[in-house]
């Protein structure tokens, strides 16, 4: 009894061995791959909008069709915080008490205000012009990539542990300075 008990647990370890750990890695290599296919497409587009200073719709639905050949399910946030600068006053209603000094205050627009300069709505029924989105010199501008898709490492998790495998981020976030204003 013990004879056949052992045999049936190399058989099954055999099997484990020979299929299951090829495929797990081979699971791995996917989803790595997707990770570095999505992660170059979000660093070509940042790198492109801070060194032209401009965002265009050209260049937008370019880097979504970069990240749809990659495969997945992306969520796309934009954001650009345009440095402004306040002069610092004693008094706020007497310009006389300029203190000679300035505070450094950025504010921030996103995915949809930058969207909406990009693809503006047809309202009244007359096409508006889609134009680029401008930065300037000193601004800031990033793109955060969010993954949604459910790939065979997600699936052989799943079987592994039971249920959800403990969640690594799918977040992904590039950007800088802008460099340039070639518009």
């Amino acid at each position: 009894m013990s004879d056949i008990l052992s045999k049936m647990t190399a058989a099954l370890l055999a099997v484990l061995l020979l299929f299951a750990y090829p495929a797990l890695q081979t699971a791995q290599r996917q989803e790595d791959i997707h990770y570095l296919a999505a992660y170059q497409a979000m660093v070509q587009f940042a790198d492109a909008v801070r060194s032209k200073g401009y965002v265009s719709p050209v260049m937008y639905e370019e880097f979504i069709r970069q990240l749809e050949v990659g495969g997945g399910i992306h969520e796309v946030e934009l954001e650009h915080r345009r440095k402004k600068y306040h002069p610092e006053y004693g008094d706020p209603a007497n310009p006389n008490t300029f203190l000679n000094d300035f505070s450094v205050v950025y504010d921030a627009y996103y995915s949809p205000e930058i969207l909406s300069v990009l693809f503006p709505e047809d309202k009244g029924g007359l096409p508006k012009e889609r134009g680029p989105y401008k930065l300037q010199t000193g601004d800031y501008f990033s793109v955060t990539l969010t993954d949604h898709s459910r790939g065979p490492m997600d699936i052989f998790s799943d079987f592994l542990y039971g249920g959800p495998a403990p969640e690594i981020s799918g977040l992904m976030t590039y950007g800088g300075m802008v460099l340039n204003e070639d518009y």
